[in-house]
């Protein structure tokens, strides 16, 4: 088997048209519910996803805190379906997201949510979905079918969809325009050649993923994306939690991916490459900063950068394809990973 031939890879190319459909077709739902949202700004911001898509809602967390000054948290599921306990969401925004919009417990949340007096937001890539019907607004992913198991442009369009959400609430001229060259941009990004990366990771069993920022949520879903396609035990973590006991488990070969893309915390973060340099790990450095590329051991260049907001979308988009190598080199099938199927129901 070669990586070009399986659905992963494929479909993780066809990201950036998907992202580009994703962005023409909602634009203009997404600026009228950015004008309501400024009329009737919510409380509060709740977010009902697993998966790949709470990695995605994480991404969004640091949108709406950070844009928009808003406090934003993830539900938990089982405090509805498996507790019996009903929140007091009068008003708030409430975002589900799903590829599949299968999910029971995802669903009783959405109901309980519109029912409460919540405004319920589906971002949903099937909209005829049981998530969608619960919903009030739905924007669908515009990533049609994805038969690889590890979701990847699903997961990229969702990125795309928050931040043009929130372009839209804020006013944000700036980020508009860099979305208009997000889908130019992942193409470039989805041709990085990080193959150099495959000798630190073939064999080996663990292994972290830092980031920090909008980089830590991205980091979350390439550490999931390694335990599913690889069976290779990633953790995610932040930056700034490293060093406060994790960095422990650093000893001689272990590796480490971090990205460092163009964004706010990229001196800490090149100042933790410097601190990480004399403890015997090796490290995978992701980042279209020379300084920081300049620390690696391994370093993975990513060839473009459109906005400090979006870069670590570029960051997952340049990984996938990766991804779907490793899993090979490793003697794996990404598209059939073991224990998992495309749909996931949980109660």
């Amino acid at each position: 088997m070669k990586a070009v031939d399986t659905k992963m890879f494929k479909e993780a190319h066809q990201a950036p048209a998907v992202v580009e459909q994703a962005l023409r077709e909602n634009k203009s739902e997404m600026e009228l519910l950015g004008t309501f949202l400024r009329r009737h700004t919510p409380p509060f911001v709740l977010t009902v996803a697993r998966g790949s898509s709470d990695h995605a809602a994480l991404y969004g967390k640091y949108l709406i805190e950070s844009l928009l000054g808003l406090v934003c948290s993830s539900a938990i599921p089982s405090v509805h379906t498996v507790y019996g306990q009903r929140l007091a969401l009068h008003r708030a925004l409430v975002v589900s997201i799903s590829q599949s919009g299968q999910s029971p417990d995802l669903i009783e949340v959405t109901r309980q949510a519109r029912r409460d007096g919540a405004l319920t937001l589906a971002l949903v890539n099937q909209e005829n979905s049981p998530l969608a019907q619960a919903a009030e607004v739905v924007l669908p992913l515009w990533a049609g079918p994805e038969e690889a198991v590890a979701a990847t442009k699903s997961y990229l369009a969702t990125l795309a969809s928050l931040a043009q959400l929130v372009a839209a609430w804020a006013e944000d001229k700036p980020l508009k325009e860099a979305l208009a060259m997000l889908p130019e941009a992942l193409y470039k990004a989805a041709h990085a050649n990080w193959q150099a990366g495959l000798g630190a990771l073939v064999e080996a069993d663990n292994g972290l993923v830092v980031g920090r920022g909008y980089a830590f949520a991205v980091a979350n879903e390439l550490a999931l994306k390694l335990k599913e396609t690889s069976a290779f035990h990633a953790e995610a973590l932040s930056g700034a939690e490293l060093l406060h006991g994790p960095v422990a488990l650093v000893e001689p070969d272990f590796p480490l991916l971090v990205l460092v893309p163009r964004d706010k915390p990229l001196p800490g973060m090149v100042g933790l490459l410097e601190n990480l340099r004399g403890k015997g790990g090796h490290l995978l450095v992701a980042s279209s900063e020379a300084e920081a590329l300049d620390l690696a051991h391994t370093p993975l260049p990513l060839p473009t950068k459109v906005h400090p907001v979006l870069d670590s979308i570029l960051l997952a988009q340049a990984f996938y394809p990766f991804a779907a190598e490793l899993s090979v080199a490793r003697g794996l099938n990404p598209d059939a990973p073991r224990n998992l199927s495309k749909v996931t129901r949980t109660r």
